[in-house]
């Protein structure tokens, strides 16, 4: 009324100063004031006067609250959430309504949650990956791995007694609760047996979530338990539950487990077995009974006791029941767990197995013959105490031998998959390509002389130089200082591009100049990969533990592979045939066409050999774990001389003589070996005969005879030749 008091006294104030002389009200008042008496039904027009003339302010203080009310209905509609007064006034109900609809959309985001994060047909799949026998090409056993898992069980199919044992132990109530049971898990604090969570929170558990030990994760498994009982019935939870459930020895599953310590299927199971293989579930290795038969027997009691509670048995039924006898049959198990070849490859071949309970039997690429010439070249290999990695692959990628080490049990580290090391001047041979395909010659010339600007300085080994070489010499004998310059005039971005197609994806910084003599670290799989892509003249190489089929039309039209011209293949080939024939890689030369590349790291860290003959490419490094330096061994020495007795087998070639390579006139001289360095041997025959180059002089020496010659500033001295080093253990 007070609202309505000042705008009418202000309203009539300003009209009565609009009046005329006479002091007449003018305009709205005028015409309001000179109205008729109005009929009292019609409420949308304005209060009219009384009949004294007088407006009617209670009829208009009641349409003005009228007014109000909706003008303050208008205003809270239109706040927003964030308005500070949007909250303000709110009645219970309001709160209520709200509060419930913030409680059903968190309910909807968990179901959506739980159906993207825990989908149900998870739970149809064994916990863990069921064993897997790997072949090699010609179905020789070579490994085992993987769980015991077998078909799943029914409920319907089971005896009475194998389900009331399970339920007895581990959950009283399972067919009444929803879930979760609060009294069960009283029970199991105030008794001090029996599961705390229910079968159906455990099927959460090992097929859902992870066994990390905290609030979230339980209340993830409460959640999902309530979830598995809305979806499945109690028999298809019990069931997927039996069916996954650790046990033992490797065994996951009630059938597995039953066939493992029993050698019965679980439709045959006696009271007895049924109780013991029931309480192992609390702990499955401190209570298998094939190492700890006293302990299952003790909960197995446990277990019967708790039946006779529920009503299952009777006491003197459980008196009778006898001691369970473990029955487990001998069986194939006499193939390694792992090697280096298997823990490469079962991963690769798992990716396209669908998982089931089956056992699978898987052929792979490995040849058995080629593995064990590979174990026993290595093995028989002077390698004091260094490291050593072999890969053997055909040219289209399948891996057919592998040594990641000298010795699986004490170290099952892969140092031919897993370790990333320097390839050395392995790499080189991507610079040369590089250069070859932007129209470089092997004939065409480069300055080999000491590089004396900018802040890398690259040396040749044993300050060997001259003013120019042709690429092919600098590439024979691993120039450094020339594989810079080569590496600089071409562009580090092109080597890259390059060595990317072959499908190096190590990291390469460009710019770097030290990139062209192999600085960036990748893997010996990697690299020999590469080498195969060269070898067949398609690339990239995908190394593979499974035969792949003939491509189809469509994988062939869509696949794209690069290649090299035939000119500039040649001419690549040319390059490595001569690293071998009259370069570092001498110790490699066989008696037909085979091409390779010489690495050697600073300080001797990594000693490296790659190349191909034949159908065959093969990868050696030899180096230590802690990357410490070798004593003095180089790509041309042992890494060499293993990859040719490899090769020489594996091809099977004859001892016989190779023929004399024909080198090619050098204006600047004879080819020097650039990093034949203080120590290393030099052949100098087909009978084995060696010169070593050391302290200043140069020592000749040959297999079976008892002396050596050695010349040096003291002259000819003739001495006894040092007792051959015998092979590791």
């Amino acid at each position: 009324m007070a609202l309505f008091d000042r705008f009418w006294r202000g309203s009539r104030a300003r009209a009565d100063a609009r009046a005329g002389a006479d002091g007449a009200p003018a305009g709205f008042f005028a015409l309001y004031e000179s109205q008729q008496p109005l009929d009292d039904d019609d409420d949308d027009l304005p209060p009219r006067p009384r009949a004294s003339g007088k407006p009617d302010f209670d009829a208009w203080d009641a349409k003005l609250g009228l007014v109000d009310e909706a003008l303050v209905i208008e205003e809270k509609r239109r706040r927003r959430w964030w308005q500070r007064d949007y909250w303000r006034g709110r009645s219970k109900l309001w709160w209520t309504g709200r509060g419930f609809m913030a409680s059903f959309a968190v309910l909807a985001l968990l179901i959506g949650w739980l159906t993207v994060t825990a989908p149900l047909s998870k739970s149809l799949e064994p916990i863990a990956p069921p064993q897997v026998t790997l072949l090699a090409s010609d179905g020789t056993p070579i490994a085992r791995q993987g769980a015991v898992v077998e078909a799943p069980v029914k409920v319907k199919d089971l005896p009475p007694h194998v389900v009331q044992a399970f339920i007895a132990i581990e959950d009283r109530r399972f067919y009444s609760h929803w879930g979760i049971d609060p009294r069960g898990i009283a029970r199991a604090a105030w008794t001090g047996y029996g599961g705390g969570s229910t079968i159906t929170q455990q099927l959460a558990k090992f097929t859902f979530l992870t066994p990390e030990q905290s609030l979230t994760r339980k209340a993830r498994e409460a959640l999902i338990a309530v979830w598995l009982e809305g979806w499945l019935t109690k028999d298809e939870i019990l069931e997927r539950y039996l069916s996954n459930a650790y046990f033992g020895d490797n065994q996951y599953g009630l059938r597995a487990a039953s066939l493992h310590y029993f050698y019965r299927q679980p439709e045959k199971l006696r009271p007895e077995q049924a109780a013991m293989l029931a309480g192992l579930l609390q702990a499955p290795s401190r209570f298998a009974p094939t190492k700890h038969y006293g302990k299952a027997r003790q909960r197995m009691e446990l277990v019967v006791k708790s039946m006779v509670e529920e009503g299952y048995l009777t006491a003197a039924e459980a008196a009778r029941l006898p001691d369970p006898r473990i029955d487990v049959r001998t069986r194939d198990d006499n193939l390694p767990t792992g090697t280096y070849f298997a823990d490469w490859a079962l991963p690769l071949a798992r990716e396209g197995m669908e998982a089931s309970y089956s056992r699978s039997v898987l052929t792979t690429t490995l040849d058995s013959r080629l593995q064990a010439l590979a174990s026993r070249i290595v093995a028989r290999a002077p390698l004091g105490g260094a490291q050593v990695a072999l890969v053997a692959m055909r040219r289209n990628g399948e891996v057919v031998a592998m040594v990641g080490g000298r010795d699986y049990a004490k170290s099952p580290f892969n140092r031919a998959t897993q370790a990333r090391r320097q390839p050395g001047s392995t790499f080189k041979t991507l610079v040369y390509l590089t250069a070859l395909e932007e129209g470089w010659e092997p004939e065409d010339t480069i300055p080999n002389t000491p590089i004396t600007q900018g802040s890398y300085r690259p040396k040749n080994a044993r300050e060997q130089y001259s003013d120019q070489i042709t690429l092919e010499d600098a590439f024979a004998s691993s120039s450094n200082v020339a594989a810079v310059r080569l590496f600089q005039a071409v562009g580090s971005e092109k080597v890259i591009r390059t060595a990317r197609r072959l499908g190096i994806t190590a990291p390469m910084t460009e710019g770097d100049p030290s990139l062209a003599l192999g600085t960036s670290a990748m893997t010996l799989m990697e690299l020999t990969a590469a080498y195969a892509g060269i070898a067949a003249n398609e690339y990239p190489v995908e190394p593979r533990a499974v035969a792949q089929g003939e491509p189809g039309w469509w994988e062939w039209l869509t696949t794209r592979k690069g290649s090299m011209s035939s000119g500039i293949h040649s001419d690549l080939e040319g390059m490595l045939r001569a690293t071998i024939n009259r370069g570092t890689g001498r110790n490699a030369a066989l008696p037909v066409a085979n091409f390779g590349k010489t690495g050697t790291t600073q300080d001797y860290r990594d000693a490296l050999f790659v190349g191909y003959a034949g159908d065959l490419v093969v990868g050696v490094w030899i180096g230590n774990d802690d990357n410490s330096p070798l004593n003095g061994v180089t790509g041309g020495s042992q890494p060499a001389r293993i990859w040719r007795d490899f090769m020489r087998a594996a091809l099977r070639i004859d001892a016989a003589p190779a023929p004399e390579a024909k080198d090619t006139p050098d204006p600047e001289g004879p080819v020097q070996p650039l990093d034949v360095l203080d120590g290393q041997e030099i052949p100098i025959g087909q009978d084995g005969a060696q010169l070593r180059i050391e302290g200043g002089g140069v020592t000749l020496s040959q297999p079976g005879v008892p002396v050596e010659v050695r010349v040096g500033e003291g002259g000819v001295v003739v001495q006894p030749a040092p007792a051959p080093s015998p092979p590791p253990l």
